[in-house]
């Protein structure tokens, strides 16, 4: 198995794990903000000295690409194509709506065979990110940006119970009644979950451009001006 970095910085979570094998060598989290800027270089700085001490040599940079937080996501990929670029090493991206759903997956809840899956990153007002995947991860609604009401996933909700999980679900739960709908909460997406995306991204041999690659926003980015000084 590959020796990956994987970052992730797609919401107000900042993270780093170095993960081989199926296992974690070194992680390290931020739950208190948007600290990315300031907090990421010294995470993979701690990764990487865990990397020499155990005499290993790195293989990939795995970073999430979005959808998620304009900011972070370009803070994150900039450092992830850094490293890989001097290292001479591949760039690997994982979506980070498929990133939720893994880790709701491997959370050891209870959950039925038949459920599908519904990450939800946080967007304006009644606005989210989302898809919704069955067990195997195969997109049943691509990803996009949606606006929610009461019949949003009526007809997945008709059909199988439908897991609801992220920043953006909140939203979801003040819309949606349904015997099928079930709401699991302080689901983030981190970098420990990323092990395998990650490895089943190396292994297919599925990596990034690093000149030409930019996170995957789903949706035009609208800057917003601040209103001058009086």
């Amino acid at each position: 198995m590959a020796v990956i970095l994987n970052i992730d910085t797609s919401t107000d979570v900042c993270s780093v794990a170095l993960t081989a094998e199926g296992g974690i060598l070194c992680h390290r989290e931020d739950f208190t903000g948007r600290n990315h800027a300031a907090l990421l270089s010294d995470f993979i700085k701690d990764c990487l000295d865990r990397l020499r001490e155990l005499e290993l040599k790195l293989d990939a940079v795995a970073v999430s690409m979005g959808p998620g937080s304009y900011t972070g996501l370009r803070i994150g990929l900039s450092e992830a194509k850094g490293l890989a670029f001097a290292l001479g090493i591949p760039l690997i991206g994982v979506d980070t709506l498929k990133l939720l759903a893994v880790s709701v997956m491997f959370s050891g809840r209870e959950i039925p065979e038949n459920a599908l899956y519904a990450p939800m990153i946080d967007a304006r007002r009644m606005e989210v990110f989302t898809a919704v995947y069955d067990s195997a991860l195969t997109p049943l609604m691509e990803p996009q940006p949606l606006i929610l009401d009461a019949d949003s996933y009526a007809s997945f909700l008709s059909e199988a119970p439908v897991m609801f999980f992220g920043n953006g679900s909140d939203k979801a739960r003040e819309l949606i009644s349904s015997p099928n709908a079930e709401f699991v909460a302080d689901i983030k997406p981190l970098a420990v979950d990323m092990l395998a995306l990650s490895e089943i991204a190396w292994s297919r041999r599925e990596f990034l451009d690093l000149a030409y690659s930019t996170p995957w926003y789903r949706k035009e980015f609208q800057a917003t001006v601040a209103k001058p000084k009086i």
